[in-house]
Formats: structure tokens, C-alpha cells, sequence
């Protein structure tokens, strides 16, 4: 009885505002019952899940923010931020957290600027993906005592590289990284970042590179080469003093503070490639201090550096234009090859199962391709807006015509991988798992609640 009363009392304090969190480095457990709250507090803007376990058995939690938290709306473009890959890499916990509790706050304060990030789009934060890494991590600025998992492999060289041999079954791979990998599969993620530490830059694709790709100054650059610059300088400018690029001693001065990820250094099985080449979400790696475990005396100061970048950055996801295809009977077409003239990805992007797209570009002047089997292939020239001012990317909707005729594919594949997600991701890999609903949410509070 007093454990329903206790569930009962939290069901009626929906929006109540969160606990202060203070400026430290939360356990893991502390983590999930931070998060717990959140979302049993919250449950009309945030949705808190597991992407699936590290190796050592921990959830991988998720908090999704926005008006429809528990799952995609057609339009509104997904966005995520993945801490703590390196165990030993801290300050993205912290960032993460707070980021969290800026974002809930400024929405139940009615402010601006989070009704309008909250309001048109779908963040998706993963505070930490190697738990175990930094439950055995030391505060060594330097060294990497907890970068790894619990198996001692490094997860930002664990994913398929598009650059390189497959020696690699997926099933085989990492459980964190399985887990993402899976992730990808269930959200059409649009952009995203990842927080790290021991330098202080904005990177961005590719991190790799083989004989066949064309260097252009020792850069390994992609097609979509000048969004991403776009991108990283978006972040390093608004952040307090990543754009100067000569912050730590430890490493060598960035021009503007960001570089392209294979100038600095070549890296196989890099998460950000992994995410815009199979996943078609552009994704910047974001070294964010130059001390891998900052003295928690400096947390509020990092904080008030990175907050206007963090927030700044996410707004980016309203780059260029978005829409649907349709086919003559107004029925959405899956897969569907959307290709920007001039711009050929290694893996096309391609329609989801709602016929959605996302392509982000600068303003300007684009000729798009839309192209599917049985369909008569289409092309529209379009000007584009720039689109963060407002949330929202340019919208426009193809409609295909039926053809009696074959539609002409490329005679040679763009690149000699598998594109097909689902066929990267074998059987048995992670899924989206765990979906915490508010009254699920509210049970473990009170469990926890108990325990303690």
C-alpha cells in the first residue's frame, strides 16, 4: 500500500521541475536515476530508453526530448548526442547531463529558445556509451587507463569502416557498438555529434581514407565536404575559445578550431564515418577539453563554454530541405534514392518508411535526383534557404510517376560495400529495447526510492 501511495504522488507531480544537479561526475547509477526522474517528471517531453547493454550487463540509456517524445513525427528531423565513448573522456557526461536539465528547464519556464529546439525537433541524448570504461577509469589528464570497454577494445575503432577490409562479422563486434549500430536501424537520425577529450577541435569526415579517394591538402574529403565544414565551424565559434585553435599544449593548433578528421590523423572503424556513410546522419567527432578528467573545480566554467555551442550546434539539423515522395496515388515510397547533383555519396541516401528525406545544404541552388525501380526518374532544381534561423529546413514533397519501362541503374555500384543497413546489422544484433513509459518510469523511481 504505501509503495502505490508513493506511485500515486509521483503520477500527479507531472512537470515538476529537476532536482538541482550539481556540478560533479555522477556514478553511473546516479546517471540512470537522474534520468529516471527526468522522465518520470516529464513524461509529455521526455521519453528515456535502452539502446541495449555494455558488456558488463549496463543499459545504455537514452533521454529523448521534444513535444512527441516516444517516437518520430513525420517532418521533424532527429538529433542526437552520444557521451563518454572513451571511458576515460569525462567532461561529455557532465555536458550531457546539464544540457538535460538547461533544455527541461528552459521549456517549463516557457523560454524561447528551448520551446522552439523542443517545439520542431527530436533530441535524442546518450550521456554515456561505455559505462564500464569509465567505472574503471583514474582523473589522469592524459593517459588512458578506461578508455576502452570492458574487453579492452577501443568502440571508436570497432565500427565497419567503408575505407577498409571487413575482416569482421558484425555479430562479432563490440556490444556497445552493436547497440548503436542497431540504433541507427530505428531512427532516421539527420545529425549528430559525439563528445570527447584531450584536445579541444571540431571534427569532422572522413576519418579514413584508401588509394581510390582523392586527397585534396592531406584531407580525406567527402561530398557533403562543405556542410561539414559549415558544421564544425558552427560549433567551434560559438564556443568560447575552441575557435582561437591553439588551446592545448598537447596538441597542434587548429585553423578556426576544427579539421577534417584523416588531416589530423588516419582512423579505421571511426563512428562518424560509420554514421554518415551507412546511416546518412552527418556526425562531427567533438574534442571538447584538453584534459581528458577535468578537476571538478573547472565543470561550471566548461559548461558555460560549451552550452551556447552544444545548443547552437543541435538548431544545425534545420539545415537545407526535407520532405517526402509520393507516387502518383499519393502513397509514400520507400527507398527512394534522393541524390544531390554533384554530390555522390558512397551509399545514396534513400527514403525511410515514411518516404521522408533529409539533405542537409547550405543556401543555394540545387538540382536533386530522385530515382526508384519502377518509377520514371525525376529531377527539380531548388533554392534553398538557409533554414536554423527559422527550425525548419525548406519542405518539399516529389511525386513519382509510374513507368511501364525499367528504371536504368548505375552499371557499377558507387563503392564496394554492402549499403543495405540491414544487411550490415546481422541477426541477433542490439535493438531499441527498454521503452519506459511514464508509469514504468514512476515504478522504478519509487523502486529506487526504496532500495536507497
Amino acid at each position: 500500500m504505501m509503495i502505490l501511495l508513493h506511485l500515486f504522488f509521483l503520477l500527479i507531480l507531472h512537470h515538476t521541475p529537476v532536482t538541482l544537479l550539481e556540478f560533479r561526475y555522477h556514478s553511473n547509477q546516479e546517471i540512470k536515476e537522474y534520468l529516471l526522474q527526468v522522465s518520470a517528471g516529464n513524461p509529455d517531453i521526455t521519453h528515456l530508453y535502452s539502446i541495449g547493454q555494455s558488456v558488463r550487463g549496463q543499459e545504455l540509456w537514452v533521454l529523448a526530448l521534444g513535444v512527441s517524445p516516444g517516437q518520430h513525427t513525420v517532418g521533424v528531423p532527429e538529433f542526437k548526442y552520444v557521451g563518454n565513448m572513451h571511458g576515460n573522456e569525462v567532461l561529455g557526461r557532465v555536458l550531457l547531463l546539464h544540457l538535460i536539465d538547461d533544455l527541461v528547464t528552459g521549456y517549463r519556464n516557457n523560454e524561447t529558445w528551448s520551446l522552439q529546439l523542443l517545439n520542431s525537433t527530436r533530441i535524442h541524448i546518450m550521456p554515456t556509451m561505455n559505462p564500464d570504461g569509465f567505472d574503471s577509469s583514474d582523473t589522469d589528464c592524459m593517459y588512458s587507463q578506461g578508455r576502452f570497454n570492458h574487453n579492452g577494445m577501443d568502440l571508436n575503432r570497432n565500427f565497419p569502416d567503408p575505407f577498409a577490409a571487413q575482416t569482421l562479422e558484425d555479430d562479432k563486434r563490440e556490444a556497445e557498438v552493436r547497440a548503436v549500430m542497431g540504433w541507427l536501424r530505428t531512427e532516421t537520425f539527420v545529425l549528430s555529434a559525439n563528445l570527447h577529450g584531450g584536445a579541444l577541435v571540431a571534427s569532422y569526415p572522413y576519418d579514413n581514407s584508401n588509394s581510390k579517394l582523392k586527397l585534396i591538402n592531406g584531407a580525406s574529403v567527402s561530398p557533403d565536404d562543405d556542410v561539414f565544414v559549415h558544421l564544425a565551424k558552427e560549433y567551434s565559434h560559438n564556443h568560447a575559445t575552441m575557435h582561437n585553435g591553439n588551446r592545448c599544449a598537447e596538441s597542434r593548433p587548429f585553423l578556426d578550431g576544427i579539421t577534417n578528421g584523416f588531416q589530423w590523423y588516419a582512423l579505421s572503424g571511426g563512428m562518424q564515418d560509420y554514421n554518415y556513410v551507412w546511416a546518412q546522419c552527418l556526425e562531427l567527432t567533438l574534442e571538447i577539453s584538453c584534459c581528458k578528467f577535468p578537476p571538478v573545480s573547472e565543470l561550471p566554467g566548461m559548461w558555460n563554454d560549451n552550452r551556447k555551442a552544444l545548443l547552437s550546434f543541435i538548431q544545425q539539423v534545420h539545415l537545407g530541405v526535407k520532405g517526402r515522395v509520393f507516387d502518383s496515388f499519393g502513397a509514400p515510397v520507400q527507398n527512394a534514392v534522393v541524390d544531390v547533383v554533384g554530390r555522390r555519396n558512397i551509399c545514396p541516401f534513400k527514403t525511410n518508411q515514411h518516404g521522408e528525406y533529409y539533405r542537409l545544404l547550405l543556401p543555394g541552388n540545387y538540382t536533386l535526383t530522385v530515382t526508384c525501380p519502377g518509377y520514371e526518374v525525376l529531377t527539380e532544381t531548388l533554392t534553398i534557404p538557409y533554414g536554423p534561423d527559422h527550425y525548419s529546413a525548406l519542405k518539399h514533397d516529389f511525386i513519382l510517376q509510374n513507368t511501364t519501362t525499367t528504371t536504368e541503374l548505375p552499371s557499377s555500384p558507387r563503392h564496394s560495400i554492402t549499403c543495405d543497413p540491414s544487411v550490415r546489422l546481422s541477426a541477433g544484433g542490439a535493438s531499441v529495447r527498454a521503452v519506459w513509459t511514464g508509469f514504468a518510469v514512476a515504478l522504478l523511481v519509487v523502486a529506487l526510492s526504496v532500495d536507497n
